[in-house]
């Protein structure tokens, strides 16, 4: 696979050696990807990259996807697009958000969606992953109610990895929060500085840990790549130093977001390098794109050979960013399983069925589908 995408990143070496990288320091923190032994061991060295084909999908379709739709979208279809998604082979998908219905009114049925997966869990050939956005204090009390009065019906990180082996395993639940790299688009998505916001999500985290010490955390950082208000210039190397104050609050995973779909390779490169020599693991970052320049699979490309293996896509590029004027949804979840697999990395993800899971959705909501994978798939069904 190297062989393959060496060339086109052959041309951004010098370019990303010309600037001092962050300086690395000893891990302070441990993750839901250690293991106790890992753990002992994680001031005294790094452990070595992943080397396996293995690629983990964080399906954003349920949440991302649709939060900025203007037209309601009932209960039933919610529900029906996150149990399409289970039988696909995908292992995580994000399922709603607990934010206040007066900023997105599209999420107002999360904890519906919440206590529906833990009283009847979607069937799914793997466990999965449910993840829920929970950005304040507020919206962790209203997740954490509902997890409470089930405690017999979901996993915490430890007991899904061991369950790993079983299909009928309980579903893992992940909460999720959700920061920006620019002062200005903090401003505008959390009415607040970016200090401000750090502070807000080290209390949420404490509390989620205090009362599910086993829950696993995922942290986003928006607009690490291109800023719509500060433009493309995004400090990396600010990204990494949050990154890692993200993780040393207890936060379990770092999705990097290129809201705005700005992200190049030279860019994209230097970002990840500056998360590395920060001392951050490749398995505790994911990629968060959104094709707008056309350039999201060009940069997973880079991702893959920095040895990243976890990246987040939306069935039909469902999604956008109502803080971020211009952008584009989500790279789409059939674009990213081909062009993965076609590379000789193992997504364990039925395309035909995404694919035919895109065209209904973007049908149901009246959406054009944006995933040109999909339609070939079924263009290409079509012709048989």
């Amino acid at each position: 696979m190297q062989q393959l995408l060496r060339p086109a990143l052959t041309a951004t070496r010098h370019a990303l050696r010309q600037r001092p990288l962050t300086t690395l320091r000893a891990r302070a923190y441990a993750t839901a990807a250690d293991t106790p032994r890992q753990q002992q061991q994680q001031q005294q060295q790094q452990p070595p990259p992943q080397a396996d084909n293995r690629v983990r999908i964080v399906e954003v379709g349920p949440r991302d996807g649709l939060q900025n739709e203007k037209k309601t979208i009932s209960l039933a279809t919610k529900m029906e697009l996150i149990e399409r998604l289970a039988r696909t082979g995908l292992t995580a998908i994000e399922a709603g958000s607990f934010v206040s219905p007066k900023w997105v009114p599209q999420m107002d049925s999360s904890s519906e969606i919440l206590e529906q997966i833990l009283q009847k869990p979607p069937s799914s050939p793997h466990p999965v992953t449910y993840s829920f956005l929970a950005p304040n204090t507020k919206g962790l009390d209203s997740a954490t109610a509902i997890l409470s009065a089930h405690p017999d019906s979901f996993a915490t990180a430890t007991e899904a990895a061991r369950a790993a082996s079983t299909s009928q395993a309980k579903p893992e639940i992940e909460l999720a929060v959700f920061a920006a790299a620019t002062e200005s688009f903090s401003q505008r998505n959390l009415n607040c500085d970016m200090a401000t916001a750090l502070s807000r999500f080290r209390d949420v985290i404490t509390a989620a840990k205090q009362a599910l010490p086993s829950l696993r955390i995922r942290a986003y950082i928006s607009v690490v790549l291109g800023c719509p208000f500060e433009g493309p210039d995004v400090d990396p190397h600010r990204v990494a130093e949050m990154a890692t104050d993200l993780l040393e609050m207890g936060a379990d995973e770092i999705a990097l977001g290129d809201t705005t779909g700005m992200g190049t390779v030279p860019r994209t490169a230097q970002l990840l390098r500056c998360m590395s020599a920060a001392g951050i693991r490749n398995e505790d970052v994911a990629l968060h794109l959104h094709d707008t320049y056309g350039q999201a699979l060009v940069n997973t490309a880079v991702a893959l050979e920095h040895g990243i293996r976890t990246f987040d896509a939306a069935v039909g590029g469902l999604g956008g960013c109502p803080y971020s004027p211009g952008a584009t949804g989500n790279v789409a979840t059939e674009n990213m399983v081909y062009f993965l697999e076609s590379l000789g990395m193992d997504t364990g993800v039925d395309l035909d069925a995404v694919a035919d899971i895109g065209a209904w959705i973007t049908g149901e909501i009246g959406k054009a589908n944006d995933s040109a994978v999909g339609k070939a798939v079924l263009g290409a069904r079509g012709r048989k």
